[in-house]
Order: C-alpha cells, then structure tokens, then sequence
C-alpha cells in the first residue's frame, strides 16, 4: 500500500500545472460514471498540465470530430477481523485490491458517439481466493454508440446501444457498484429524453456474468432489467426535484430463505430530493408486486435521509440521519413472498464494511460531518439496525442470505460505528481511510456465530 501511494505522489508531481501557464484548470470533476464527464470547458482552456491536453483532442480543423481519453487508478488496502461473524476464513494480513480503468470517448460531430472503457481489477490476500466483486482481469466495461437527434425545440433524443455502467437515484435499486472493486454494468439498449425539465430513461437490460479472466465475461441469461426512469420537476416543484419510475426484473433463480424460484418482480417508486436554506434531503418509497414460482410478491420500503448544514460556523459541520425500513416474509412455509429486493444497488448499502443489506430491516443511521479545511472532511456515524419480521433472516448486500431466521423471534441484528477521514490531496488524486467496528446484537447472537466485526480501509485514487 505504501509503494502504491508513492507511485500515485511520483506521478501527480509528473503532471503537475506546465511552467509558464496561468491554471485554467476546468472545474467541472469527475462523474460517478465517466462517461458522464462534461470536458465542454476543455474546447477554450489552456492545458495546464500534460494530462490535460487528453481531455480534447481535436481531429478535424473545426473541432466537430475529436477524441477525449481519461483514466482511473484505485488501490486499497482492506482488513476485516472475524469476517462473517466469525464463520468465514480469516485473511490473515488484509486484502489489497487494485482497479485500473482507460477511457476514450469519440465524438463525431452533433449525431455520433462512441465511447470505449476497459477494466482491470485485481487482488491478493483474499483466504480461499478473490469473491466475485473482487476481480476481474481485463474486461470490456463499457462500449457503446450513441445517436443523438433532436427533439422538439430545445430538447434531445439519444438512442444507446452496447455495453454501459447504469446509475439511477441514490443507487437504491440500480447502481455502478463503486465501493467492491469490480464495478457493475449491463448489456443494454437505451431511448433517453432530455427536455429542459425533465429527463426520461427507457431501458433494456441484462447484467453481466463476471468472469475472473480477461475478456471472458458475457451477459447473464438467468437475470433481466427493463424499465422507465424519469427525473426533473424543478419548476413544478420548486423546493426540489423528483424520480418516477417502473422497473421491471426477473431472476431465474431468485434466492430468499423461502427458497429459490423463477423471480418477475415490478416495482414503482417516486423520490423527493434537494436542498433548500442548509437543509438537505432524499426520500424515497416504492412498492413491489409480482409473482415468485407459483406465489405472488408483495414487498415495500421506505428510505429518508435528511441533514443541515452549518455553512456558517466553524468546520462546518453537517448533521443527518437517515430512517430506512423494508419489508421482508412473514410466513417462509407458504407459497407467497413478503421480501422486498433491491436489485442492483450500492454495494456499501450501509457503510464500506458491506456488512448487512437492504431485505427485511429497519435502521436509524446518523451523522456528523465536519470539514476542518477544504481539502479534507471527517465523518462519525452510528446505525443501528433490526430485523422487521421475525419469520425471515438477513441478506448481504447482494442479495444472499448470510443468517437464516433460525427459529429466532429477537430483532436486533446489531450496531455500527464508522470514522471517515477523506482528503483531497489535488483535484486528480484524493485518500480515504475508515475505521468501522460493528457489534453483534441478539439475534446474531443467539443463531450461529456472532464475533463482533472490525474493518479498515485505506484507498488511495487517481483520476484524469
């Protein structure tokens, strides 16, 4: 891990601002999913530095044809003492993961796109060998092609065909993954609107079937995504904006304690997001309905978070709490499941230990953040988190169950401390470090092993 932050400092000097050249530097960042990079600024800026001149590439004398490259390095360092409660091998000195991602993204002219990604994620240290979000040698992330037309005055239509990252909301039911060290994305076909107040999202999608070799990985036959995702409503709703969406899953091998059946699953939520006066906040809800083998599905949840800012005092600190609930089954002897699915969503639900995911839980999670300069923020937070039916168990944040109801009729499945620290050493390169200790509650207690749970990270990413 050390060697690895040098490298990243050697290289951050290597491509520091060119001697002679005011900095100019765009600050538009770097988006969750790069292909959402706005690089318009870097038409008119200077470059300051060599890897800024990546960012546009002109290749006609108009500009209309050009190339934009742009990359991610991530190495982290992880230790988890008693991973499972104590129930799975014990890495005995931590896990390193490494991720390297190249992007390019070729526009030509106001009607083509093509965009271009491979990714290598990579570990050592893991006992009894990588899991399935770990690594994945050299793989084909996103590759796709865009064809962009003109909708009514001010408006326009993208048809996308290919291999591409999805992320929608808060990553509630349908998120990148950035947290595990392989990333998600899909096989799909997308019809995107944007008007000046809203955008509309039809997709159709399968996720791939990661493979830990080099570009081995296809689309997963046994699980489908399709669907409508609309956000916008700023003038509507002036104190904020709104989702409204239908997606539709099917699994053919949906796993639950209940047991495992053919899984079509639709589900329709609204969001309520924005902030307004140091106030920030994110609600959402949604409904599930469905069948599963021969039973039907009805399944719910519930998420808020909510927090002010102090924008004015000193370090200015920003408290939150976030109130979650879904539900889970009542009765696994029937035919009828009660257990609301996720689908694809964060894969640090919860917090970066990835400890306990959203199926059949209530949780109060609160936080402090605190930013003592601008470059670096610190965070405690505290979640505790129960069981909503007896009758069923706790999942993972994939999805798989990890503990089994067991007879239990306890709900509290345990609590969990975290300290952030995150520091922005230049715009390009940025450090994480967090500590997080959970403590097993009864429920753990009292069905199987139930060591409590210390977890570390260190993360060290640069991007261009």
């Amino acid at each position: 891990m050390f060697r690895s932050l040098v490298s990243l400092g050697l290289f951050t000097l290597l491509v520091a601002p060119l001697p002679g050249l005011a900095d100019t530097r765009c600050e538009t960042g770097f988006a969750k999913l790069r292909y959402q990079d706005d690089i318009s600024c870097h038409r008119d800026a200077a470059p300051v530095d060599a890897l800024d001149r990546l960012k546009f590439i002109p290749l006609d004398r108009a500009g209309g044809v050009s190339l934009s490259l742009g990359g991610d390095v991530r190495q982290r360092y992880e230790y988890t003492q008693d991973p499972g409660f104590g129930a799975d091998p014990q890495d005995e000195s931590g896990v390193w993961l490494q991720r390297y991602i190249l992007h390019g993204d070729l526009e030509l002219g106001p009607t083509f796109r093509v965009f271009g990604q491979i990714f290598s994620a990579l570990e050592s240290g893991r006992a009894g060998g990588p899991s399935p979000v770990d690594e994945n040698e050299l793989a084909l992330q996103n590759a796709f092609l865009d064809v962009r037309l003109p909708l009514m005055a001010q408006g326009q239509l993208t048809l996308r065909g290919g291999r591409q990252e999805l992320d929608y909301g808060s990553g509630r039911l349908v998120d990148v993954r950035e947290g595990p060290n392989v990333r998600r994305t899909f096989d799909a076909g997308r019809l995107i609107a944007e008007l000046p107040d809203w955008r509309l999202d039809a997709l159709l999608a399968r996720p791939r079937a990661v493979e830990q070799g080099r570009f081995d990985d296809e689309s997963d036959g046994d699980r489908a995504l399709w669907g409508l995702y609309a956000t916008g409503g700023r003038t509507l709703l002036p104190l904020g904006s709104l989702d409204l969406y239908y997606l539709g899953f099917h699994d053919r091998e949906g796993s639950f304690q209940q047991g495992t059946e053919d899984e079509k699953r639709h589900s329709v939520g609204v969001r309520f997001w924005g902030e307004r006066g140091g106030w920030d906040w994110n609600w959402e809800g949604l409904y599930q309905f469905g069948s599963f083998g021969s039973g039907d599905i009805r399944a719910w949840t519930l998420a808020s978070q909510t927090g002010y800012t102090w924008s004015d005092w000193i370090w200015q600190p920003r408290l939150a709490l976030s109130a979650n609930i879904a539900s889970g089954d009542d009765d696994p002897g029937d035919a009828d499941l009660g257990t609301f699915n996720a689908l694809f969503p964060r894969g640090n639900y919860f917090s970066e230990a990835a400890v306990l995911g959203p199926r059949n839980f209530f949780n109060l999670h609160g936080f402090l953040t605190v930013v003592p300069f601008q470059e670096l923020s610190l965070t405690g937070d505290f979640n505790a988190f129960w069981r909503l039916e007896t009758e069923d168990g706790v999942y993972s944040p994939s999805g798989q169950l990890i503990r089994a109801s067991g007879g239990s009729d306890e709900r509290f499945v345990g609590s969990a401390v975290s300290l952030t620290a995150e520091y922005a050493v230049s715009h390009r390169l940025d450090l994480t470090a967090i500590y997080t200790r959970f403590f097993t509650g009864d429920f753990i207690e009292e069905t199987g092993e139930s060591e409590d749970i210390d977890f570390l990270e260190l993360t060290a990413r640069f991007r261009f």
